[in-house]
């Protein structure tokens, strides 16, 4: 029994990748416009506030400690807002067709969650090359800028799953876009992203601890640029017990899409 709910996991995220992929060759605008408003987030906000100088960066420039927060929001935007597709396929009953197949929602959560993870590695990978050419200066080492990427895949899965929870909530996609800027914007500010945790009100200091964001940032500029590895295990760790309480939640919300 286990042994055909774990084939059924694998064959749904795997056509869950299949469509996804399908969807990025038939129609890559939307991945391309996404990757603009991490760009300028670089070229104009990090250029600018690296020649004020004016925040404590352990001494890396300010353009190159603000690109792993910048890769991971634009990937979050991706993850959040894919349960737009949800919402849509609901809308036009597909999402109850899907429903009656023989796969567990568990399957079908996972199987989404780890497609929408796969696009946002790709929005990451139009982002990290333009990272390069304004200057940002990379770990040479590819273990380590392989490994930012899978945390990149984790946290966006993760993010995913949580639009599913929210698509469970939001019945319309006006709703739904709302709640996920909302969403998506006081934990960007409210984490290690642009300025050091110590740098926040006290009160928001509290609010970054319990942030997944804030381990994400720091294993991801970590691995990327900083190369200081002490916290990995303990954001790593963060960031699975993230993934695993989301996906729970997620699979436990999916049956009230349809009502």
């Amino acid at each position: 029994m286990i042994i055909m709910a774990l084939d059924d996991s694998i064959r749904e995220m795997f056509a869950m990748i299949e469509l996804e992929i399908r969807r990025l060759r038939h129609d890559r605008t939307e991945i391309y416009t996404r990757a603009v408003q991490p760009i300028l987030w670089l070229g104009v906000f990090g250029t600018i506030m690296g020649r004020v100088n004016a925040i404590p960066t352990g001494g890396l420039p300010y353009i190159d400690y603000i690109t792993p927060g910048v890769l991971l929001q634009s990937t979050i935007f991706v993850s959040v807002f894919y349960g737009l597709t949800i919402v849509w396929e609901r809308e036009t009953g597909i999402l109850k067709r899907l429903l009656v197949a023989p796969t567990s929602i568990y399957a079908t959560v996972i199987g989404r969650s780890v497609a929408s993870g796969v696009r946002a590695v790709v929005q990451a990978l139009i982002i990290f090359p333009v990272a390069i050419l304004l200057g940002v200066k990379f770990i040479a080492n590819p273990f380590y800028i392989a490994a930012a990427f899978l945390i990149l895949f984790l946290v966006s899965g993760g993010f995913a799953a949580i639009s599913i929870l929210v698509a469970s909530i939001m019945k319309t996609r006006e709703r739904f876009m709302g709640l996920g800027q909302a969403l998506i914007m006081p934990l960007f500010f409210a984490s290690n992203a642009l300025y050091p945790i110590d740098m926040m009100p006290s009160a928001l200091q509290l609010f970054a601890v319990l942030n997944p964001l804030t381990y994400a940032v720091d294993a991801i500029r970590g691995l990327m640029i900083s190369g200081e590895l002490g916290n990995i295990l303990v954001d790593v760790l963060a960031i699975l017990v993230f993934d695993m309480v989301v996906f729970a939640l997620a699979s436990l919300s999916f049956r009230k899409i349809l009502e």
